[in-house]
């Protein structure tokens, strides 16, 4: 049986200071619940010092993006090495936001093209973090007008194909995807229960079978205390990708209790 997993995160919020605050609550509200793994991914900069808080806990720290080149004239960007140095041990890559996809945002459309993640790099990113141990999150889904138009399969079986290109079965035992209907993130809108069951079966259905039943396939999109129950209770939701909630930690930790 694949334990449950949920993941908090932070997005571009808390100084190191206000991360250390959350971080010191979390462990008292979240780290008895030990049948379920937690991961807290908060900005690059608070990573060893969440680390360092973590040390004697079962909740693990993540990233929440990725370069793919071990070091070079990149300036702002992070490598793998990087990461494991600062503590890291799981690593989100392919975040809607990333590749220019949101739900709700006050960013031009102008200058979304700043935000280019795709396909292709996804897979970089993967390949880079498998080479150092270091686990990805892969994060896949629609938007609106995607759902709208009767693509929503199409296009996750297109992110998920192009992702794992060239990636062998026998990596990815520690994989984790999430399924993240962009219109639901940050609008308060949530993916009904069984739709989101559907869609997560849809993608376990697209992985090999040799671990198909192993990686664990993860909901994101507005989860919260009030719904987290309903869709951790679907067969194929292994847990939960959280955003805005996971910043207060109390309703982080109603979360956690939900699975």
């Amino acid at each position: 049986m694949r334990t449950k997993l949920v993941v908090g995160n932070w997005k571009m919020n808390m100084t190191t200071i206000q991360a250390a605050a959350a971080i010191e609550s979390c462990v008292r509200l979240v780290d008895a619940k030990s049948n379920v793994d937690v991961i807290i991914c908060p900005p690059y900069l608070s990573i060893c010092k969440v680390r360092e808080l973590l040390r004697n806990t079962h909740i693990k720290v993540g990233a929440q993006d990725v370069f793919w080149e071990e070091s070079g004239a990149y300036t702002g960007k992070i490598s793998p090495a990087m990461l494991t140095d600062a503590g890291a041990t799981y690593c989100i890559v392919g975040h809607s936001e990333m590749r220019g996809r949101f739900g709700a945002t006050d960013i031009s459309q102008s200058t979304l093209g700043y935000f280019s993640e795709s396909d292709q790099t996804v897979n970089l990113k993967i390949k880079a973090l498998l080479f150092h141990s270091l686990n990805p999150i892969l994060c896949v889904g629609e938007t609106m007008e995607e759902r709208e138009s009767g693509k929503t399969d199409d296009v996750i079986r297109t992110q998920i194909s192009e992702a794992l290109n060239q990636i062998e079965p026998a990596e990815m035992f520690f994989f984790v995807v999430a399924y993240e209907p962009v219109w639901a993130i940050g609008t308060g809108q949530t993916c009904s229960a069984a739709e989101a069951e559907r869609v997560c079966a849809l993608i376990r259905s697209c992985l090999d079978p040799i671990v198909r039943e192993d990686v664990r396939v993860l909901y994101g999109g507005s989860v919260k205390a009030s719904n987290a129950s309903e869709l951790f209770k679907q067969p194929n939701v292994d847990g939960g990708l959280v955003g805005g909630a996971s910043l207060d930690p109390g309703e982080f930790s109603r979360i956690v209790m939900s699975a």
